[in-house]
């Protein structure tokens, strides 16, 4: 039993201050949920394109620190292969023959990469791409010729106006746009 019944306070909230956060947190929800897919596949869309970007670099790497491929060091370095037919992998390859291009019979396969779910190549330009890294500056050649340079363009298969651009010059340099 309270004796002084003027000292005792309630602490809490009312009804009325409970519905108005509840409502708030409703309006935030409706504005940043729909959006959502949106910023996800555009993410998977820049860590593709990066992931190419890096898998270019790694070729590049490769040959500079002259890797063994199969007990041998590779005559032409390695490279990255893309087909524009192949549309969701490309390919990171040894050059086995001295050639400074992919040549599937002649070449060793280091590895079949894979892009995210949802990306695929667009474009390439040109429309098969071999980018090879010869040891030991390591020396660029595009299509195995000396080419300015290359244009990769990733895309969403859910909106295919959204892209990203790969461009790789005749020294190696790599931009992601």
């Amino acid at each position: 039993m309270v004796k002084n019944a003027k000292t005792l306070k309630w602490k809490g909230f009312t009804l009325i201050e409970l519905l108005v956060v509840a409502s708030i947190i409703i309006v935030l929800s409706a504005i940043v949920f729909p959006n959502y897919r949106g910023i996800e596949s555009q993410f998977t869309l820049e860590r593709s394109a990066y992931k190419l970007a890096q898998d270019i670099r790694r070729a590049g790497e490769m040959a500079m620190s002259t890797r063994e491929f199969d007990g041998k060091i590779p005559k032409g370095g390695y490279g990255i292969y893309l087909k524009l037919s192949w549309e969701n992998y490309y390919k990171l390859y040894a050059d086995k023959d001295g050639s400074e291009k992919f040549d599937e019979k002649k070449d060793g396969e280091v590895e079949k990469i894979f892009l995210e779910k949802g990306v695929y190549i667009k474009d390439i330009s040109p429309s098969s791409l071999s980018i090879n890294f010869k040891p030991p500056a390591p020396t660029v050649k595009i299509n195995g010729k000396d080419f300015a340079s290359a244009i990769i363009t990733l895309s969403l298969k859910s909106d295919p106006n959204r892209t990203k651009i790969i461009k790789v010059n005749s020294i190696g340099l790599i931009d992601v746009e």
